[in-house]
C-alpha cells in the first residue's frame, strides 16, 4: 500500500450560502495528508444535470436534507475506496461512477461522489507539497497554468431574486484590467456604485443569492441601461474599461408551448423573436455574451442564435451542455453556441468536469468556470480555473464569504505563483 492511500473518508451535513443542507467530505491518507471538500447547489438546474441526492423528509430542512447522501459516503464509498492510491485521481473517479452504475450518479448521489473526488484531490496535492491548482494542472499535463478573466455579478432577477426581473444575472466584465488585482478592483468600483445609482433611482439594493443587487428592473434593457449608468459612475467606460454579460436562465421562461414568458414585461415571445431582442441589445450595448439565451432542448432555435450573433458575440451553453460531455458533443456537431459554462456538480467528478473543459478548449469554444448559486467557502473553482488555463471564471459579486472565499483564493494564487493573468480582452 502506498503512502498516498486512502485511509479513512467521514462525510458530515453542513449548510450551504441559503442556509440549505448540502454535503462535506473529509478524507484522510496513510502518509497523514488530509483533503477537505463542500459541494455546491443550484438554483436554476439543468434536468441534464447530475442527480442532487435529497433526503425528501419534509419534517427536516423542507425536504432538503442530505444525511443520504452521508450515509452513503460513510458506508458504500468508504468502504470501497479505502486503500486505492489518492494520486491516482482518474481511477478513483471512474471508480467511483462505476460503484454508482448509474448515468446520472442517482443511486449514491453526485454530492457524495464530488465530495469525495475533490476531497480526495486536495489530500493528494498536500501529500505531493503541491497547491491545489498545480496538482490539477498536471491531472490533464497542462504545462501553463493562467489566471481567469472574472465575470462579476451586479444585478440579479430570476430564480436568483425571487424573479424580480426576467432575465437572472447581468454581469461586468474587466476589459483593461492587468491582473487579478487590478480586475477585482475595477469590479468593486462597478458594484458599490451600482448601489448608489439604485439608491438615486429609488430602486431596491436587496442581495440575490449570488451577492448581486435586486434592484427589480421593468425590462431588461432597463436593466442594461442601469449596468452602463453604474460603470460610468465608477468613472470607468463602458465597452472599453468594462464590458457586460447576461445570463439569461431561459429554461426558466419557457412554457409549454415553446415559447418565452417575460412576466415583467407581460410579453411572450418565440425564439426567433428572443434572437432579436438579444441582437438589439447587442447593437445598444457593449453586451459581449450571453448565457443560456434560450431553453435546453431548443436545439434549432439555438442553431439560429449561433448562426446570428455567435461571430461576434459569446454564447455560452450551461443547461443546454451541464457540463456533460454527451451534450456538448451534440452542440459542437450541430455548431451550437461557441462557449460553456463549467460547473463541478453538474458533472459530478473533477476528472469529468476536466474532460469538458479540455474537450471545449479543442474545439475552440470558450470555457468559464462557474459558481452555483448555492455555495460554500470551499474555494475549489479558483483553483480549477487557474489549473485548467479555463480564461473566464464567473463567482458571483463582491459579496458575502461563500463569494469572496473564492476571490480571495485567486489573490492568494497570483501573490503566490508565476501564473500570468489571461490578459486585456
Amino acid at each position: 500500500m502506498t503512502r498516498s492511500a486512502i485511509q479513512s473518508v467521514v462525510s458530515r451535513q453542513i449548510l450551504d450560502s441559503r442556509g440549505r443542507p448540502t454535503v462535506e467530505v473529509d478524507v484522510s491518507l496513510l502518509d497523514g495528508s488530509f483533503g477537505r471538500a463542500s459541494v455546491p447547489s443550484g438554483a436554476s438546474t439543468g434536468s441534464f444535470e447530475a442527480h442532487e441526492l435529497r433526503d425528501g423528509d419534509a419534517t427536516r430542512f423542507e425536504g432538503l436534507g442530505v444525511l443520504r447522501a452521508v450515509a452513503n459516503v460513510n458506508t458504500d464509498i468508504a468502504t470501497a475506496v479505502r486503500g486505492m492510491d489518492a494520486c491516482d485521481q482518474r481511477k478513483l473517479d471512474d471508480f467511483l461512477r462505476a460503484l454508482d452504475g448509474t448515468s446520472q450518479l442517482k443511486r449514491l448521489g453526485a454530492n457524495a461522489i464530488l465530495g469525495v473526488s475533490i476531497a480526495v484531490c486536495r489530500a493528494a496535492a498536500q501529500s505531493l507539497n503541491q497547491p491545489l491548482y498545480q496538482r490539477i494542472a498536471d491531472l490533464i499535463q497542462n504545462p501553463s497554468p493562467q489566471m481567469p478573466r472574472p465575470m462579476v455579478n451586479i444585478f440579479s432577477g430570476g430564480l436568483h431574486a425571487g424573479r424580480g426581473m426576467d432575465v437572472q444575472d447581468f454581469l461586468a466584465i474587466p476589459l483593461r484590467a492587468q491582473s487579478i488585482d487590478e480586475a477585482i478592483h475595477t469590479m468593486s468600483r462597478v458594484r458599490n456604485a451600482a448601489v448608489r445609482v439604485c439608491q438615486q433611482m429609488g430602486l431596491p439594493t436587496l442581495l440575490a443569492d449570488e451577492g448581486g443587487l435586486s434592484p427589480g428592473c421593468a425590462s431588461g434593457k432597463d436593466a442594461l441601461i442601469l449596468m452602463c449608468r453604474a460603470i460610468e459612475l465608477a468613472g470607468l467606460t463602458p465597452g472599453k474599461d468594462v464590458v457586460i454579460a447576461i445570463d439569461v436562465a431561459a429554461a426558466a421562461l419557457q412554457n409549454a408551448e415553446g415559447n418565452y414568458n417575460l412576466a415583467r414585461e407581460s410579453v411572450q415571445r418565440s425564439a426567433e423573436q428572443m434572437i432579436d431582442m438579444f441582437e438589439s441589445w447587442v447593437k445598444e450595448f457593449p453586451l459581449v455574451s450571453i448565457e443560456d439565451g434560450l431553453g435546453e432542448e431548443d436545439w434549432s432555435g439555438w442553431e439560429a442564435l449561433t448562426l446570428r450573433l455567435g461571430k461576434h458575440t459569446q454564447l455560452v451553453g450551461d443547461d443546454l451542455f451541464t457540463t456533460n460531455p454527451i451534450r456538448l458533443q451534440k452542440g459542437m456537431d450541430m455548431g451550437v453556441a461557441n462557449g460553456v459554462l463549467v460547473k463541478v456538480n453538474q458533472n459530478g467528478t473533477l476528472t469529468g468536469t476536466l474532460d469538458v473543459v479540455m474537450k471545449a478548449k479543442k474545439k475552440g469554444y470558450a470555457t468559464i468556470i462557474s459558481a452555483r448559486s448555492g455555495e460554500t467557502e470551499d474555494p475549489l473553482i479558483a483553483d480549477l480555473a487557474v489549473g485548467s488555463s479555463a480564461g473566464q471564471i464567473k463567482i458571483g459579486s463582491l459579496r458575502t464569504s461563500s463569494t469572496v472565499s473564492k476571490y480571495n483564493q485567486l489573490l492568494r494564487i497570483e501573490a503566490q505563483s508565476n501564473a500570468p493573468y489571461v490578459g486585456m480582452l
